[in-house]
C-alpha cells in the first residue's frame, strides 16, 4: 500500500512540475509572443512593402539619355554623402529603375538611390533606418542589441517548453470523436469553448511554431554564438556566414570591411603619388566587375562589393530573399571571373540554415510560404489570449498559480528528462530554468505564504 501511495506522490509530483513549467512559460512568455507575432507578421510581407515603399523610385529612366556608367553613379552616391566610399553597389533589376548604392564610413551604411541617366541623387537613408530593418530589429532584439536578442532568445526558448508541455497536459488519452480534438465545439458553453479554442489551437500549430522559433535561433546572440561553433567543429567556418549574429556583430563586419577598403584606398593613393580618392578602387575595375556580374544571371538583387585587402578579388553577391537562390562570385579587377559557389556547394549546415531562414521568412514559395507562416503566427496569438482567457475564468482564488489540476498523468517525468535536454542544449534557457527552480525553492522556505499565493504545495 506504502509502494503504491509512493508511486502516485511522485507521479503527482513530475505532473505538478510540468503544470508549473506550462504556467511559468506562459507567464513569462506571452507578452513576447504577441510582440514577435505582429512584427513577425509584418516582416514576413517585407517584398510588397518595400515594393511599395521604393515605388517612386523604379522605371525613372525615360531612354531617351545614354546610361551613365557605374563608376559616374557610385561616384554621385559617394558624393551625396560627405566623408563616405562606396561599400556596395547593387545592380538594378531594369535599366529603366533608379541604382541602389551603398556608401558609408565605418559601421554606417547609406543607402542612395541615383538616377542612371543623371546621376542626380533622388533619394538617401540610413540602412539601420530602413522600415523593414527597423522592423527586423524590433521582432529579432527589441531594439535593443545584443541584451534584447538575450531576451528574446530565452524567450523562445519558454515559448517551445510552452508548446510541448500544453500538447502534453491536453493530448486526447480518452477522446470521444473529434470534436474538441481536430476542431473545436463553439455552441457548448463559453468553458468548453474557450478551452477547445486554445487545445484545438495548440494541436494544429504547435509543429509549425516550434519550427519556426528553432530557425529563428540562428540570429539569436548566444545560440548563434553556439551555431557559430557548430560551424567551426563542421569544417563550414571559413566561408561567409550568410544569415544575421546580431546588430552588434553586423555592425563590426561594416566597420572592419570599411577599414579594409579604407586601407586599400589609402596604399592605392600613396602608390600614384595621388590625393585620396573615395573610390575604393578605380572607376575603370567597378565598371568592369559591374558588367561581369551582369552576365553572370544571379537572382536579384545582386551586390558588387569591392575589395577589402591587398589582391583580394571583388564579391558579387545575390541577396535573394529565397536564400537557396542565392550565389556568390569573386572577381577581378579587370573583370575576369575567378570563380562561382552555388548554393548547393556550400556546407550541409549553411545549406539546411539557408532552407530554414528562407522558410522563416516566408521566402522559400512565395505567397504561399508567407500566408503559412501567417496561419502560425495567428495561431500563436489565439493560443496566447485563449490562454489569459482560461486563467483568468479558472484561476484559483487568492492566489496567482496554474489553475487546479486533474488526475496525474503518466509518463510525466519524460516531458522533464526533455525540458532538461532542452536546457543543456539552450543555455539561457538553462539558466533562466535554473534561477526559476532556486527562486521556487527558495521562496517556499523563507516566504511560505508567498509560496501559497504562487499555488506551490510547501512540505
Amino acid at each position: 500500500m506504502e509502494d503504491v501511495m509512493g508511486t502516485e506522490m511522485r507521479a503527482e509530483r513530475w505532473y505538478r512540475a510540468v503544470w508549473r513549467w506550462h504556467f511559468y512559460a506562459g507567464l513569462f512568455c506571452v507578452p513576447f509572443v504577441l510582440w514577435l507575432s505582429v512584427t513577425g507578421g509584418l516582416y514576413l510581407f517585407k517584398p510588397q512593402i518595400e515594393q511599395a515603399l521604393y515605388a517612386p523610385y523604379r522605371g525613372v529612366a525615360s531612354g531617351q539619355a545614354p546610361r551613365l556608367s557605374p563608376d559616374r553613379i557610385a561616384a554621385s552616391a559617394v558624393a551625396a554623402v560627405p566623408g563616405s566610399m562606396l561599400h556596395k553597389y547593387v545592380l538594378p533589376r531594369s535599366p529603366a529603375d533608379a541604382v541602389e548604392v551603398l556608401v558609408g564610413k565605418g559601421a554606417t551604411d547609406i543607402r542612395v538611390w541615383v538616377h542612371p541617366e543623371t546621376g542626380a541623387v533622388l533619394y538617401q537613408v540610413p540602412e539601420e533606418s530602413r522600415f523593414m530593418r527597423v522592423v527586423f530589429r524590433l521582432h529579432g532584439e527589441l531594439l535593443s542589441g545584443d541584451y534584447g536578442s538575450a531576451l528574446v532568445e530565452t524567450a523562445a526558448c519558454w515559448t517551445i517548453v510552452m508548446l510541448l508541455t500544453g500538447l502534453f497536459l491536453w493530448w486526447p488519452r480518452a477522446a470521444n470523436g473529434l470534436a474538441g480534438v481536430l476542431y473545436p465545439r463553439l455552441f457548448r458553453g463559453r468553458t468548453l469553448f474557450w478551452r477547445d479554442i486554445h487545445a484545438v489551437t495548440g494541436l494544429w500549430i504547435t509543429l509549425g511554431a516550434v519550427f519556426l522559433i528553432a530557425t529563428g535561433l540562428p540570429w539569436a546572440n548566444a545560440w548563434g554564438s553556439y551555431f557559430g561553433q557548430v560551424r567551426y567543429l563542421t569544417g563550414t567556418a571559413a566561408g561567409r556566414q550568410d544569415w544575421s549574429a546580431g546588430s552588434d556583430a553586423d555592425a563590426h563586419r561594416r566597420a572592419m570591411a570599411d577599414a579594409g577598403m579604407r586601407a586599400m584606398m589609402s596604399e592605392h593613393a600613396e602608390h600614384h603619388g595621388m590625393t585620396m580618392s573615395h573610390m575604393a578602387a578605380s572607376p575603370a575595375a567597378l565598371d568592369a566587375v559591374v558588367a561581369r556580374a551582369g552576365g553572370l544571371g544571379f537572382a536579384h538583387p545582386v551586390e558588387v562589393s569591392p575589395p577589402t585587402a591587398s589582391g583580394a578579388p571583388w564579391q558579387v553577391r545575390s541577396q535573394d530573399e529565397n536564400r537557396p537562390m542565392r550565389d556568390s562570385a569573386e572577381v577581378a579587377n579587370d573583370g575576369t571571373l575567378i570563380g562561382i559557389e552555388r548554393f548547393s556547394q556550400r556546407h550541409w549546415v549553411d545549406r539546411a540554415v539557408g532552407y530554414g531562414v528562407a522558410i522563416h521568412e516566408g521566402a522559400w514559395r512565395g505567397l504561399a510560404n508567407q500566408l503559412v507562416n501567417l496561419a502560425v503566427l495567428l495561431g500563436l496569438v489565439t493560443l496566447c489570449l485563449s490562454s489569459v482567457v482560461l486563467w483568468w475564468r479558472r484561476r484559483p482564488q487568492g492566489r496567482l498559480g496554474a489553475p487546479a489540476t486533474l488526475a496525474p498523468l503518466r509518463h510525466s517525468w519524460a516531458l522533464v528528462a526533455l525540458v532538461l535536454l532542452m536546457a543543456l542544449l539552450m543555455p539561457l534557457f538553462g539558466i533562466s530554468l535554473g534561477l526559476a527552480v532556486l527562486a521556487e525553492w527558495g521562496l517556499r522556505r523563507i516566504a511560505p505564504r508567498l509560496g501559497a499565493w504562487m499555488g506551490w504545495r510547501t512540505a
